[in-house]
C-alpha cells in the first residue's frame, strides 16, 4: 500500500470532500438547507473511509459524528469540519471549507483546508511563509454572522480596517494567503472550527493562540475553544495586550 504522509493524507481527504461538494451543488438538488445537510453527510462519509483505511488506529473527532470518550485515550486524533460554513455553501457562496487535522497529544500538528471554489487546498506541510513587509493598513477579518464585540477596540488598536468573510476556514486562511493580516474571533468555536487552520497557519508561521494568548489544546473531553487569534507575528503583542485591557 502507498505510504502517506499525515499531511498528505489531509490534503487528499480535505481535497476529495471538497470535490465532492462541488459536485453535490452543482447536480440539481434543490437550493436550501437540505443541500447543505445532504453535503455535510457526503463529506463526512468520505473523510471518514479514507481515515478507516489509512489510519484505522486513531481517534477520529468529527462535527458530523457521534461522539464518544474512545478518542480520549488515543495519543493522536483526527479533528474534521466535513463542511466548515454551511451557510456559505447553501448560499452559493465560496468562503465555504474543508478542514481535515490531526491533533497529536492535544497539538494540531498536520492538516488541510481545502477551498474548492476558489481551487485552493491549504496544507501543513506546504504552507506559505508570512509576508515580511506591510504598505497597508493591516486587514482584520471577523464572522460575518457573528462579529465579536471586541472588534472595534480591537481594531482601533491595531488600526485596521475590518472586513467579514463566511467561514472560520475561510478567515484563517485570507490571513496565511496574506490577504489578510489578523483573524480573531471570540463567542466560541469547537475544536473542528479551527484545528485544521491552526495547524496550517502554525506551519506558516503565524501566530496562533486563545485571545489570553494560552495555546490551543485539541482532543478533551467537552470539544469547545471560546476564542482564537491567528494573525502575522508583528501584531500579536499589540492584539493580545489590546485584548487583555478589554
Amino acid at each position: 500500500m502507498e505510504q502517506l504522509s499525515d499531511a498528505e493524507l489531509a490534503a487528499r481527504t480535505a481535497e476529495a470532500a471538497g470535490r465532492l461538494l462541488v459536485d453535490l451543488r452543482a447536480g440539481g438538488l434543490p437550493a436550501g438547507p437540505a443541500i447543505g445537510v445532504e453535503g455535510d453527510r457526503r463529506a463526512n462519509r468520505l473523510i471518514l473511509a479514507a481515515l478507516a483505511r489509512w489510519r484505522p488506529g486513531d481517534g477520529i473527532l468529527s462535527e458530523e459524528s457521534p461522539d464518544g470518550p474512545e478518542r480520549l485515550a488515543k495519543s493522536r486524533v483526527w479533528i474534521v469540519d466535513p463542511l466548515d460554513g454551511t451557510r456559505e455553501y447553501v448560499e452559493g457562496r465560496d468562503d465555504w471549507a474543508v478542514h481535515v487535522a490531526l491533533a497529536v497529544d492535544g497539538e494540531a500538528v498536520a492538516g488541510a483546508v481545502a477551498m474548492p471554489t476558489r481551487g485552493r487546498v491549504f496544507r501543513s506541510d506546504d504552507a506559505p511563509a508570512p509576508r515580511l513587509e506591510l504598505k497597508r493598513r493591516p486587514v482584520m477579518v471577523i464572522s460575518r454572522t457573528r462579529p465579536p464585540p471586541e472588534t472595534e477596540p480591537l481594531a482601533a488598536a491595531l488600526d485596521a480596517e475590518v472586513r467579514q468573510i463566511g467561514s472560520a476556514g475561510a478567515k484563517a486562511m485570507a490571513v496565511v494567503a496574506g490577504e489578510a493580516d489578523i483573524y480573531f474571533h471570540a463567542g466560541g468555536q469547537h475544536e473542528w472550527d479551527n484545528c485544521a487552520p491552526v495547524a496550517v497557519a502554525k506551519a506558516a508561521g503565524l501566530h496562533v493562540s486563545r485571545g489570553d494568548g494560552s495555546p490551543l489544546v485539541y482532543n478533551r473531553e467537552r470539544p469547545f475553544l471560546p476564542d482564537l487569534l491567528i494573525c502575522r507575528p508583528e501584531f500579536a503583542k499589540r492584539a493580545l495586550d489590546a485584548l487583555a485591557r478589554l
